[in-house]
C-alpha cells in the first residue's frame, strides 16, 4: 500500500538526523543552493520543513549564494494564519528550484492591504501576491437556498476587486486559488441539484476563478483539486479554525506548500522536460534479457500486465502535451528494442521515444548522454526506475534529476509520478504540442551534419525559412512561456507575465520582435523574441534591449545575425540612431556573455557584479549574408520619441 498523498509519497523519508542536517547547514559557509535544494528532497513533514526553512533564512542573512535556485519574492494574502505556510513554503520552493522570499501580511487584511497604494504589498516589489481566501471570506459558508446566484456573483466581485486593486496599485500579479468545497451536504447526494447549496455556490465560484484569471492575465492555483486529492475530511479541521483560525489541517501543509513550491517552480521556468524510462520491471514485467518476448508481463488480461500498460499510457499521456520520452536501461540494445517493435501490446513505440539509451553503462553517464542529446539541461529530466538501488545511486550521482520513490506494485506507478507535479504547467501552447516532433527533427538534422562537407554546406542543406512579425495575441502564451523558461540563451533573463506582454502591446515605447525557423525537416515553432524600449539621449534616439532570448536547440544556424538585421531594420524605420545591449550574468547564461561582441556591439562599461554595456551604431551597421529566408508579417514601431 503507497502511503497517502498527504505525505508525500513520491518523495524518499527524512534521513533520522534530518534536524542537525538543518543546523549544520543553516550555520555553513560557501554556496547553498545545491545543499538546500538536497535536503528539501525528502518527504518533510511540517516541523521538519520549518527547521529547513529557517535554516535557508540563516543562510540568506549571511547573504549566502543559493544559486541555481531562482529568487522569488512572494506576498501571500490570506483570512487567515499564515504562520503554518510560512513554515513550510521556503523548503517546499527549494525543492522545486526557487529561493522563495516570502512577504506576509496581518491577520484577514486582504481587501486593506489591496485597496491601499501605500501598503506593503503594494510596495514591496513582489514577483505574485497569492491571494489565499477560502469560502468564509467570500462569504459562502452558508447555504443561501433561493439567492445563491447573487451570492456567487458577490464572490466573484469581491475576488476581481483585490484584482484589479492589486494591478491598480501596481503590485506583483495575483496568484489566484480555488476553493475547496467543505464536507457539508445539506442535501447528501442532492446537493449538486439545488441552486444555493454551499457545493453549488463554491463550484460556480472556481469556475468564475478561472474565467477571471483568464480576463486578468491571472495564475491560479488549484487548492481544490488538492483539498480533493487530500481528503477533504482532512483538509477541514474545525477545531484548528476555531482554535488558531488555520485555513486546513497542520498535517495538510507541507503538501500545501509542494503545490505553491512547483507553481513558483513553473512561474519560473523550471518545470521537467522529459521522462527517462527504466524498462525491466517499469514499462513492462519481467528482464527481456532472460524472459524474452513471450516472458514478459503486458497489456490485458492480468493485473500486472494491465499496470505496466498504464504506465506507457501515462507516459504517452504526457507526450501529447509536449514532455518529451526518452529510455535508459541496462540491456543489450537490440534486446531492448524489440517489445518495442514486436510485442502486439506495447503501447509505447520506437517512434514515441526521442533518445533511446540501452547499454551496460551506469544510469548517471547515460542521462548526461541523453541531457546533450536533448541540449536540455539535467535539470529538465525526470527517471522513472523500478529499482531502488538505482534509484539511490543515480540521487547521489545527479541530485538535480527528479528520481521518484516507488513503491513494489506497479499499479501505483502513473498515480505517483502525476502526483509528484514534476510537469507543472502555467500555459500549454500549440508549440508545447509539437515540441516532441521537433526533438525527434534534431536527430535528424544531426545526421546530415555529420556527412556534410562544412558548416555554410550543412546550413544550406536545411532550407531555413525565418518568419519575423512583432508581438501578436496568437503568439503571446508562446512568448510568456519563452521568457520564463530560457535561462541559457538569455542576455539579462527578465521575467513577464502574459499581461506585461499584453500591455506591450499597447505602448508605442516598446518595439518587439517574435522568431519562428522551419527547415526541411519540420517547423521548430517560436524560437526567439526580442524586446526594445526607446530612449531619447540627447538629441538621439535609442533602442535599449530590454530582453534578447533564444531557445539553444537553434544554435549556430545564424539565427543571431538575423535577427540583428531585423532589429536594426525597425531602428533605422523608426529613425533609432543607437542601439544599447546588456548582458546580466547568471549562473546558466555564460554562454552569452560575448553574444553583442560577436554580433558587433561595442562594449562600453563592466560593473563590478559583471554586468556588460553595449553600443551599436544603426547607421554603420551592414547585414550580412544568411543562409535561410526572411519572412515578415506586419511591424508595429514605436514611437520615435
Amino acid at each position: 500500500m503507497v502511503a497517502p498523498f498527504v505525505q508525500l509519497p513520491w518523495l524518499p523519508a527524512a534521513p533520522a538526523d534530518f534536524a542537525s542536517l538543518c543546523r549544520r547547514f543553516g550555520s555553513g559557509e560557501g554556496p547553498a543552493g545545491a545543499e538546500a535544494q538536497r535536503l528539501s528532497n525528502f518527504a518533510l513533514d511540517a516541523t521538519q520543513s520549518g527547521s529547513l526553512s529557517r535554516a535557508i533564512a540563516r543562510r540568506r542573512k549571511a547573504k549566502a549564494d543559493f544559486a541555481p535556485l531562482s529568487p522569488f519574492r512572494l506576498g501571500l494574502l490570506s483570512n487567515a494564519t499564515t504562520d503554518l505556510i510560512a513554515d513550510c513554503l521556503p523548503a517546499a520552493a527549494a525543492r522545486h528550484g526557487v529561493l522563495l522570499d516570502l512577504v506576509t501580511t496581518p491577520f484577514d487584511q486582504v481587501m486593506q492591504q489591496a485597496l491601499d497604494p501605500s501598503s506593503e504589498t503594494n510596495n514591496a516589489g513582489l514577483d505574485a501576491v497569492l491571494v489565499a481566501v477560502d469560502h468564509r471570506w467570500l462569504q459562502l459558508d452558508r447555504s443561501r437556498l433561493g439567492g445563491g446566484d447573487e451570492q456567487s456573483a458577490a464572490a466573484l466581485e469581491q475576488l476581481r476587486t483585490v484584482v484589479t486593486a492589486l494591478r491598480g496599485n501596481r503590485a506583483a500579479p495575483p496568484i489566484l486559488q480555488t476553493v475547496p468545497v467543505p464536507p457539508s451536504p445539506l442535501f447528501g447526494s442532492y446537493e449538486r441539484r439545488v441552486r444555493g447549496t454551499i457545493r453549488t455556490m463554491i463550484e460556480d465560484v472556481n469556475r468564475g476563478i478561472l474565467d477571471l484569471a483568464d480576463e486578468t492575465g491571472c495564475t491560479v492555483l488549484d487548492t481544490a483539486a488538492l483539498a480533493e486529492r487530500i481528503g477533504t475530511d482532512l483538509w477541514f479541521d474545525a477545531v484548528q479554525w476555531g482554535a488558531y483560525k488555520l485555513p486546513f489541517a497542520a498535517e495538510a501543509g507541507p503538501a500545501h506548500a509542494d503545490m505553491v513550491g512547483r507553481l513558483l517552480g513553473a512561474i519560473r521556468g523550471k518545470a521537467r522536460k522529459c521522462l527517462v524510462l527504466d524498462l525491466d520491471n517499469t514499462v513492462w514485467g519481467g528482464v527481456i534479457g532472460d524472459d524474452g518476448m513471450e516472458g514478459i508481463k503486458i497489456g490485458q488480461g492480468s493485473a500486472v500486465g494491465e499496470a505496466f500498460l498504464a504506465v506507457q499510457h501515462a507516459a504517452l499521456d504526457l507526450r501529447d502535451r509536449g514532455i518529451i520520452l526518452a529510455v535508459s536501461s541496462k540491456n543489450d540494445d537490440e534486446v531492448a528494442r524489440r517489445p518495442f517493435r514486436e510485442h502486439p501490446d506495447m503501447a509505447l513505440k520506437e517512434s514515441h521515444i526521442s533518445v533511446f539509451q540501452a547499454n551496460w553503462s551506469d544510469k548517471a553517464s547515460n542521462l548526461e548522454s541523453i541531457a546533450r542529446s536533448l541540449n536540455i539541461g539535467l535539470d529538465a529530466l525526470v527517471l522513472l526506475d523500478d529499482n531502488p538501488a538505482e534509484r539511490a545511486q543515480l540521487r547521489a550521482a545527479l541530485p538535480m534529476v527528479a528520481v521518484p520513490e516507488l513503491p513494489q506494485d506497479p499499479s501505483w506507478y502513473p498515480g505517483i509520478l502525476f502526483a509528484a507535479g514534476y510537469f507543472e504547467a502555467v500555459t500549454f501552447s500549440a508549440e508545447d504540442r509539437i515540441r516532441v516532433q521537433s526533438y525527434a527533427s534534431d536527430a535528424q538534422r544531426a545526421e546530415v551534419f555529420a556527412t556534410s562537407r562544412d558548416l555554410g554546406d550543412y546550413l544550406g542543406s536545411l532550407a531555413m525559412v525565418m518568419t519575423a512579425t512583432p508581438f501578436d495575441v496568437q503568439g503571446r502564451q508562446r512568448i510568456t512561456q519563452l521568457t520564463n523558461k530560457t535561462n541559457q540563451f538569455n542576455l539579462t533573463t527578465r521575467r513577464y507575465r502574459e499581461s506585461d506582454i499584453a500591455a506591450f502591446d499597447a505602448d508605442p515605447a516598446v518595439w518587439t520582435l517574435q522568431v519562428r525557423l522551419q527547415d526541411r525537416f519540420g517547423d521548430l515553432g517560436m524560437i526567439a523574441l526580442v524586446i526594445c524600449r526607446t530612449r531619447r539621449d540627447g538629441e538621439e534616439t535609442a533602442w535599449d534591449i530590454d530582453t534578447w532570448l533564444m531557445s539553444c536547440r537553434v544554435l549556430g544556424r545564424k539565427v543571431e545575425e538575423a535577427m540583428l538585421a531585423e532589429v536594426v531594420a525597425g531602428a533605422r524605420e523608426t529613425g533609432v540612431a543607437r542601439l544599447r545591449g546588456t548582458y546580466i550574468p547568471t549562473a546558466k547564461n555564460g554562454m552569452v556573455a560575448e553574444h553583442y561582441s560577436r554580433l558587433g556591439f561595442s562594449m562600453v562599461e563592466e560593473a563590478t557584479d559583471g554586468t556588460r554595456y553595449y553600443e551599436l551604431d544603426v547607421a554603420r551597421y551592414e547585414a550580412p549574408d544568411l543562409p535561410m529566408t526572411v519572412r515578415h508579417g506586419s511591424v508595429r514601431t514605436p514611437e520615435s520619441a
